[in-house]
C-alpha cells in the first residue's frame, strides 16, 4: 500500500521504521549477530569438527603491519580455499603491535575493523574461523611486565566479538616459549579464560602448551579443569631437518638442504609414534585436538614435501585431530600468488 493513501500519522510511522531498518541493515556484521552467539554449552568434539581441515592466513595480519611480509588479504582467497575443500581457516594476528603500551591498552579501532573484515569473510563464505594471539614477543621475553596487558587485549577481543556465531573461535596465544615457561603459562591461560568468560560463556577456546605448543609439552599443560569447553592444540614440524631447511630465521639450516622425505618405515614409524604420544594424552584428559601448524617450507624438493604433508594430514585425521597448515600463500605456501595458482601436489596431499 502506498504511503498516500495512509493517514499522515501512519505515514510518518512507517517511514521511521523503514529508515531505522535501514540503519540496521549498515551495522557491521559482529554487532548484528546477538541471536548467532553461543547461548548453551557446546560440545568441544563436535566444534572441533568444524576445524576439520584448515589453512593458515599466515604473513598477513601477524606481520608487523599488514604487507611487510609480502601478503594482504584478498576476499578471492576466501572463495578459492572454500571451493578447494577447506572448512576453516586460522588467521593469525599481531594484536600487540596495535595497542596502546600504556593502560587501558587500547587497540586501534582501524586494525580491527581489518581483522573484522577478514572474520567476515570467513564466515560469509561458510569458513570456520580461529582468531589468536600471534607474534606477542613481549609477552615472551617479559611476562611478568606484559601480563596485565595480555588480559586486556582478550577482554577487547572477547567483548568485540561476544555476538559473533560459534563458528569463531579465540586462540588464546601462539607458541608460548622462552621466558613464559610452561608452567607460568598454565596461571596466565587460567587468568585469560576467566578473562574471555566475562563476555563469552560458552565459545570454545583453543588452547597449547608451552615451548612453541609443542608435543613434547603436553604432560606439562594444566586446563583449568571445570572448563570444558576448550581444544587443545600443538604445533608439528618433525623432522625439523627436514620441514625447515634453509628457513633465513632459523640458523644453521642452510646446511639441511637436500634433505628429503621419501616415506620409509622408519620415517612414517616416527610421526605416527608422536600422534599416538598425543592422542593417549587427549583420551586421558578428555579434549579434542587441533594440529594448528604443520608444513615443510618451500626450498624442500616439492615431491617431499607433498609425500609428508599428506602423511602428516591422514595421520592426523586417522586419531581424530582437526589439522590447520601453514600456510596459504607464503614460505610454505599451498597456493601460488605469483601465478595465481594452487601448487597442486600440495593440494591433492591436503584435499585428496
Amino acid at each position: 500500500m502506498e504511503l498516500k493513501c495512509l493517514p499522515r500519522w501512519w505515514a510518518a510511522i512507517l517511514l521511521i521504521a523503514a529508515l531505522a531498518g535501514c540503519t540496521r541493515d549498515r551495522t557491521p556484521l559482529h554487532a548484528q549477530q546477538t541471536e548467532a552467539s553461543p547461548q548453551a554449552p557446546l560440545d568441544p568434539f563436535v566444534q572441533n569438527s568444524l576445524l576439520a581441515r584448515g589453512v593458515n592466513l599466515g604473513n598477513a595480519l601477524e606481520a608487523p603491519n599488514e604487507g611487510d611480509w609480502g601478503v594482504v588479504l584478498e576476499e578471492g582467497y576466501f572463495q578459492l580455499i572454500k571451493e578447494a575443500g577447506f572448512t576453516a581457516v586460522r588467521i593469525p594476528i599481531r594484536w600487540s603491535a596495535h595497542a596502546s603500551s600504556k593502560a587501558p591498552y587500547l587497540i586501534d579501532r582501524t586494525f580491527l575493523k581489518r581483522v573484522d573484515w577478514a572474520v567476515g569473510q570467513a564466515l560469509q563464505h561458510g569458513l570456520a574461523v580461529v582468531i589468536n594471539m600471534h607474534h606477542y614477543e613481549e609477552m615472551m621475553s617479559e611476562p611478568a611486565e606484559h601480563r596485565e596487558r595480555f588480559l586486556a587485549l582478550w577482554r577487547q577481543i572477547a567483548e568485540h566479538y561476544r555476538s559473533s556465531p560459534p563458528e569463531l573461535f579465540f586462540e588464546l596465544l601462539n607458541e608460548p616459549c622462552d621466558k613464559l615457561t610452561p608452567e607460568l603459562w598454565n596461571s596466565i591461560l587460567a587468568e585469560a579464560v576467566n578473562v574471555v568468560r566475562e563476555s563469552n560463556p560458552y565459545r570454545i577456546l583453543i588452547i597449547g602448551p608451552g615451548n612453541w605448543n609443542s608435543l613434547d609439552a603436553l604432560p606439562l599443560l594444566r586446563l583449568p579443569e571445570n572448563e570444558r569447553g576448550i581444544i587443545v592444540t600443538f604445533h608439528y614440524y618433525n623432522p625439523f631437518q627436514f620441514t625447515h631447511q634453509g628457513a633465513e630465521w632459523v640458523q644453521g639450516s642452510q646446511a639441511w638442504l637436500g634433505t628429503t622425505w621419501t616415506g620409509t618405515p622408519q620415517q612414517q614409524s616416527a610421526i605416527q609414534l608422536d600422534f599416538m604420544r598425543a592422542k593417549l594424552w587427549a583420551e586421558q584428559q578428555n579434549r579434542p585436538l587441533f594440529v594448528g601448524e604443520f608444513g615443510a617450507y618451500s626450498k624442500a624438493d616439492m615431491a617431499s614435501r607433498a609425500r609428508w604433508t599428506e602423511f602428516v594430514a591422514r595421520t592426523a585425521e586417522g586419531n581424530g585431530m582437526s589439522w590447520c597448515y601453514w600456510e596459504f600463500c607464503a614460505g610454505f605456501g599451498v597456493y601460488d600468488r605469483s601465478s595465481n595458482d594452487w601448487h597442486y601436489p600440495l593440494l591433492r596431499a591436503l584435499i585428496p
